[in-house]
């Protein structure tokens, strides 16, 4: 449509909004989709943390593979663990201590916790530590990759492991270690539950929210963006 001047000329009329049809939810339907999404909401909750603290050992596994930098309590359940199970040898991983190395003598997480198996009295000779390098981020990968190249090199001929990790941060663990070391060896997992908060009601205190919300970022991350997370 065109409107005229005081001359006569004409010019196009300029439209800023139109009418249209469109399609929206009715009163049942959003009943339902509010239903849904407080069922999702739900769900969520309540399988969170079961689903990133996954436990599934490898019944005959040979080898425990044990994460440096857990707190002493989950490193007196990984030595039971070891005690009653089929294993041959403790392997502790971990990287660069942040502070305390000039006092307590040792400069990595692999280190002291290998040391700390032997002061609850496992023989030396059971329990090896490999060193993470020093890395600034990627370092749950970083441990599992040198772990794989420790095993290279060594003389540990072995079919099957039994990763053990802390609460939540199994699962993120779990599948990288799987991404380095199958098809070639299996690989299982054990979580040691976590003293920190209460894992049936985990968004009932602050570190339980802050738990779950940066290890389920950091499974995302490491599962779809970049495995080395």
């Amino acid at each position: 449509m065109q409107t005229k001047n005081r001359r006569g000329q004409k010019f196009p009329k300029i439209k800023i909004i139109k009418r249209q049809e469109m399609w929206t939810l009715t009163a049942q339907g959003w009943a339902i989709a509010i239903a849904l999404i407080a069922y999702l909401i739900f769900f969520v909750f309540t399988h969170v943390h079961s689903f990133l603290a996954v436990t599934s050992p490898i019944e005959s596994a040979e080898v425990l593979v044990v994460e440096g930098w857990l707190p002493d309590y989950a490193i007196e359940k990984a030595l039971t663990e070891f005690q009653t199970g089929s294993y041959r040898q403790i392997i502790t991983t971990g990287g660069t201590l942040g502070k305390g190395s000039y006092l307590i003598g040792y400069k990595n997480f692999a280190e002291v916790s290998a040391a700390t198996f032997i002061k609850l009295g496992l023989e030396a000779e059971k329990v090896v530590a490999v060193p993470t390098p020093f890395v600034v981020k990627d370092r749950s990968y970083a441990s599992a990759a040198e772990f794989h190249r420790w095993l290279s090199n060594s003389n540990l001929q072995i079919e099957s492991i039994n990763l053990f990790s802390l609460d939540v941060h199994a699962r993120r663990s779990w599948f990288l270690f799987r991404k380095i070391l199958t098809p070639d060896i299996k690989v299982g997992v054990i979580a040691a539950k976590t003293q920190d908060y209460n894992p049936t009601n985990w968004w009932g205190s602050s570190e339980g929210v802050r738990t779950i919300i940066d290890e389920g970022i950091a499974y995302l991350y490491a599962r779809f963006l970049s495995w080395k997370a």
